[in-house]
């Protein structure tokens, strides 16, 4: 069987896109995603893009995310920004719209010069919502990672983070920490882990170990969660410039019950066809 895709990134954090809204065919098997990630004898991508027929009035379409690993994941930032080109490329009515993932309805909105803006949703800081293992809502968890205590701010962008603040991330430890926390027992469906330094108010700078991928160029609900971290600290203000390796986002949020909102470039690399 052929199957035609789209090979796109959002600031560095790739993506194989698949368009099945009009094939009656189920996404591609864990080992079939894993082989297909495989950046030597496959597509290569840091995630999976499967788009589908609307599950609910008002959306136009419906994505799920698959890692690199093949496991399914709830949310992706970046991911959603390519979608909602997709969709706004061929079907959607408006520059305006929504969009449904396994994390909720999204709403979307296309800008000039292949900006796209995602509404991320409310952040979560609850144990039980994100989930982490805790005796209590804190902004910052200490947690023990091979003999040593390691403090985090702790949220859910739709998908667990933990994010940790460093002086400059040219020097975190990000492939040392980064599987150790991605892994850690508190974590019982591991998470994504954020390495930020503050520069000033209006700009930080990230690096992320991403859940089931390894360290990625950019991770958008990333840069979510590190902003909506250092402003629960009174570090940042509401609109947040984040330079990833793979470029830059814009995050606002404006704190208490108001949604986070994602914006940056989308591109189109290439299309494929593939024999399944």
């Amino acid at each position: 069987m052929l199957l035609s895709f789209l090979k796109m990134q959002g600031t560095g954090n790739d993506f194989m896109i698949v368009d099945a809204r009009e094939l009656a065919i189920e996404p591609l098997t864990a080992e079939q995603v894993r082989r297909l990630a495989d950046r030597r004898r496959g597509v290569g991508f840091d995630q999976l893009l499967w788009i589908s027929a609307a599950r609910d009035d008002g959306t136009e379409a419906f994505y799920r995310i698959f890692n690199a690993d093949g496991s399914e994941v709830e949310q992706c930032g970046n991911g959603a920004r390519c979608v909602a080109w997709v969709i706004g490329q061929d079907g959607a009515s408006d520059t305006v719209f929504r969009l449904g993932s396994p994390a909720g309805t999204i709403d979307v909105q296309m800008l000039d010069d292949n900006l796209v803006a995602v509404c991320m949703g409310q952040p979560q800081f609850s144990p039980e919502q994100i989930p982490f293992v805790a005796e209590a809502e804190a902004p910052l968890y200490d947690i023990e990672v091979a003999g040593t205590s390691v403090t985090a701010a702790v949220v859910s962008m739709g998908n667990p983070h933990c994010v940790v603040q460093v002086d400059d991330v040219r020097q975190a430890p990000v492939n040392e920490l980064g599987p150790k926390l991605e892994q850690h027992p508190r974590f019982p469906q591991r998470s994504n882990v954020g390495f930020m330094a503050v520069r000033d108010r209006q700009n930080i700078d990230l690096r992320v170990f991403e859940r089931g991928v390894g360290e990625t160029l950019a991770c958008g609900t990333g840069a979510c969660a590190a902003v909506v971290a250092a402003q629960r600290q009174q570090q940042l203000d509401p609109e947040v410039r984040v330079t990833l390796p793979g470029g830059q986002v814009v995050v606002s949020w404006y704190g208490n019950e108001a949604p986070v909102w994602l914006t940056g470039d989308v591109q189109l690399t290439y299309e494929g066809t593939l024999d399944l």
